[in-house]
């Protein structure tokens, strides 16, 4: 599996950018990408703050990870151009019955796929060998663009799961 998607982030956008992952609870078949590719950038166009657009951008990565990313350079990112793009992912949601916002769902990479692997399953597949330290791991809790570069797709020992696995195979 392919897993290079820094050449697609758009370099005029700093470092600092903010960015939000929304991980999906299953693949988008193509037509679902292709459709929400066009929603993506109908919002983004409109997507504004305070009435000035926000310089923003949008990434569906692996037909399963939607970025978000706004470079507050430009424009400041204000509660209401947060919450205009909550429910922007919540159409999504509805539109293709898929979920982005449940965070007890984890994503690995384990024989060039994408798993999905609910947190309360983490030591068990741990123990059992279905993850290890050397597991690519998507640690969508990064924020700026430099971490979505440098921290989204990690091995478990360099996230933050290593602590919770290694306190839940304590005996």
């Amino acid at each position: 599996m392919d897993l290079s998607y820094r050449h697609l982030l758009d370099p005029s956008f700093a470092p600092a950018s903010r960015v939000w992952v929304y991980q999906s609870g299953r693949r988008f078949s193509i037509a679902e990408a292709l459709e929400t590719e066009g929603l993506l950038e109908n919002f983004l166009r409109d997507w504004k703050s305070h009435g000035v657009a926000v310089k923003g951008a949008g990434y569906l990565f692996f037909g399963q990870f939607l970025v978000l990313m706004a470079d507050e350079r430009a424009t400041g990112v204000s509660g209401c151009s947060t919450d205009s793009s909550v429910r922007f992912v919540k159409q999504l949601e509805k539109l293709f019955d898929i979920s982005f916002f449940d965070r007890t769902t984890l994503a690995f990479v384990r024989d060039h796929q994408i798993e999905l692997l609910p947190i309360s399953q983490i030591s068990y597949a741990y123990e059992n060998g279905l993850i290890g330290a050397g597991t690519l791991f998507f640690n969508n809790l990064v924020q700026t663009k430099q971490e979505l570069e440098s921290n989204w797709i990690i091995t478990v020992e360099d996230s933050w799961l290593a602590k919770k696995i290694r306190a839940l195979t304590r005996p």
